[in-house]
């Protein structure tokens, strides 16, 4: 290794270390079975449901009660308002700049830009996020056992591992990547259906192939998460019954109701992804598709995005989540997308319980996050105000909470 890359290495293992010392508050292990009492105003559930003068008991990683304040607290949060740990369901965790400025995806050694992720998923995790799902990269599998056993403060997290980007792949041959994503520890499948917004939009998987990776993926137990920018790549998605479905700038009524017809969930990313190349163009530009033509498209994509999002908001029963897909620059401000949606027209609770319980269920995890009910992992987030009368509450983060461990106070 070089010796530059060896000094940042370095001072990035540094710089984990301190937030690890210094900002994650976590419960002694001989007080684990001890129950913590947390007290709030305002207790907002993830499933509609609101409660006012709460007590929160948690024991070890779950919540084990739910009721009126009574008594001495362990945490008293005064008149903040509590939520469940919030969920981003499109994140690119290790996405970042690199020490000149300029967007780094890939190319490094999974180690050294894991190191990078940890940075991103810790200050995802000071923002209120408590899980996240990242689709994906090879470094995303390191972070998320780190992670996982305890030796870095972030969300958990469930990642692709990898991006499926071959339109010249046949049905077997993807059937066969899926199950090589399975045995390699992926949570979940992410696919292109169509070409980058930068590039059209256009689609770039056929019916056959769809039907292929989407049915493969049910089989072997993993969901299939599809990008899908164009009307035809999303109704191919939709009929090819995969899990579920991510931007859709170009969408219209009848793709969005296809959607909505085959319980396929709906991601629209629409309030930080754009913003984020905007206000960072110099270190995107010259990269990739990150041309002045590709600034071009997206700055016309991003008109559509809010018309877009209004007509899904009049599909009837279509399931929509929130994610993000937060790229370099974007890691720890992914509450905009929700306060955008908000300032569309989408009603504040809808948009709590879509950043809530309806991303654990898009994941399967409903029986474990996404709410503030007994038995579920205690993933608790207070905030300075009440998101339902000012959803900019969401950016004023005040405690986290993560399975059991305070992690911001």
């Amino acid at each position: 290794m070089a010796m530059p890359d060896l000094l940042r290495t370095w001072s990035l293992i540094l710089v984990i270390l301190a937030i690890i010392v210094s900002g994650a508050t976590t419960v002694p292990a001989q007080q684990a079975v001890a129950p913590v009492t947390i007290r709030a105003a305002q207790v907002i559930d993830g499933r509609g449901g609101v409660q006012r003068n709460v007590v929160v008991t948690v024991r070890g990683s779950k919540i084990e009660r739910v009721a009126p304040a009574a008594g001495k607290v362990s945490y008293d949060l005064g008149s903040m308002t509590l939520l469940p740990g919030f969920i981003d369901t499109h994140v690119h965790i290790g996405w970042h700049f690199d020490t000149n400025g300029r967007w780094v995806d890939g190319g490094e050694a999974p180690d050294q830009a894991a190191l990078y992720g940890a940075e991103n998923a810790y200050v995802t995790l000071m923002a209120g996020f408590t899980t996240v799902q990242s689709v994906g990269a090879p470094s995303d599998k390191p972070l998320r056992d780190a992670i996982a056993r305890g030796v870095l403060p972030g969300p958990r997290i469930l990642t692709s591992l990898d991006q499926m980007t071959d339109a010249q792949l046949t049905p077997q041959q993807l059937r066969e990547y899926v199950r090589k994503k399975k045995s390699e520890g992926a949570d979940l499948i992410k696919i292109f259906a169509s070409l980058s917004i930068r590039e059209g939009g256009t689609p770039t998987l056929s019916q056959e192939q769809l039907d292929a990776v989407c049915g493969e993926a049910r089989a072997q137990g993993l969901r299939a998460m599809i990008h899908a920018q164009s009307a035809e790549s999303m109704i191919r998605a939709a009929r090819a019954r995969c899990t579920a479905v991510e931007h859709g700038v170009l969408a219209t009524e009848e793709a969005l109701t296809a959607l909505a017809q085959n319980g396929v969930w709906f991601d629209p990313n629409i309030g930080l992804n754009f913003p984020n190349y905007f206000e960072n163009k110099p270190r995107f530009l010259g990269l990739g598709n990150y041309t002045e033509e590709g600034f071009a498209a997206m700055e016309k994509a991003h008109a559509l995005g809010g018309p877009m999002f209004a007509m899904a908001l009049r599909t009837p029963g279509l399931k929509m989540v929130m994610g993000t897909d937060a790229n370099a620059g974007a890691h720890g401000q992914n509450a905009r997308e929700t306060i955008e949606r908000v300032r569309i027209g989408q009603k504040p609770m809808d948009a709590l319980i879509d950043l809530t319980s309806r991303g654990a269920e898009s994941m399967n995890l409903q029986n474990t996050i996404g709410a503030i009910v007994p038995a579920l992992e205690a993933d608790l987030v207070a905030v300075e105000g009440d998101p339902l009368m000012d959803i900019a509450a969401l950016q004023r983060v005040r405690f986290v909470m993560k399975a059991g461990k305070v992690y911001k106070r």
